[in-house]
């Protein structure tokens, strides 16, 4: 099987904590795309890529992460219709990537009878509604902008909510670490967009945490 993935340092590295059965080509663009069963795409709702890049391949399995957008709406921005690709958007954002369980969205129902699951790493597939920040970074990233509430009002210190979080609710990691393994920019980015697809005020975002993002950017 001849498996490409493009996508950016911190993404690969948790890619590369799967079980892949075969190796993969680590690629720079999408110019030979038809030339491989798998492509996936880290690194899609970063980029300047568009839906058009794998527009009419229909032969090979494309997992486009999709956790700052929504499928549907990057066919549609563009004036594109689904011809049949073999498309899926998939949660690649670090951490969440390197699970057992593949978070997906299949706004297009495609059958995935022979979508190579196993011999990507993933033990099974987690099937969630077509929204922008799917299910976990949706629930985890609010977690994290809370804690982020909690130090800016003086009420602890980031090590000692990372503490509790971890020893109250045995989370693998408290929220500023899963914060700096997922990537300040991505939890800060999700969260904006899903502010602006819901409107819903538990997602708009803390201060402090703009305020680091921003910093991080200069």
């Amino acid at each position: 099987m001849k498996i490409a993935v493009i996508g950016q340092p911190l993404q690969l590295k948790s890619f590369d904590k799967l079980n892949l059965s075969s190796s993969y080509e680590l690629v720079q663009d999408t110019a030979n795309l038809k030339n491989y069963d798998v492509f996936i795409d880290l690194d899609f709702d970063n980029s300047d890529r568009t839906i058009l890049d794998y527009a009419d391949c229909t032969d090979t399995w494309i997992l486009l992460n999709t956790v700052k957008s929504q499928l549907e709406d990057e066919f549609a921005s563009v004036g594109a219709s689904y011809n049949g690709e073999k498309i899926i958007g998939i949660n690649a954002i670090p951490t969440f990537l390197e699970r057992s369980t593949l978070e997906y969205c299949n706004p297009f129902k495609i059958d995935l009878d022979n979508f190579p699951q196993t011999s990507l790493g993933w033990e099974s597939m987690e099937l969630v509604d077509s929204r922008v920040g799917m299910i976990t970074p949706r629930i985890i990233f609010m977690i994290i902008n809370e804690a982020y509430f909690t130090v800016q009002e003086g009420t602890a210190t980031k090590a000692d909510i990372d503490t509790a979080m971890k020893l109250g609710t045995a989370y693998p990691m408290g929220p500023f670490e899963w914060c700096e393994r997922a990537g300040l920019e991505n939890v800060y980015e999700t969260l904006e967009a899903i502010y602006e697809d819901t409107k819903e005020e538990r997602y708009k975002i803390c201060p402090l945490l703009k305020t680091e993002y921003l910093r991080s950017m200069i």
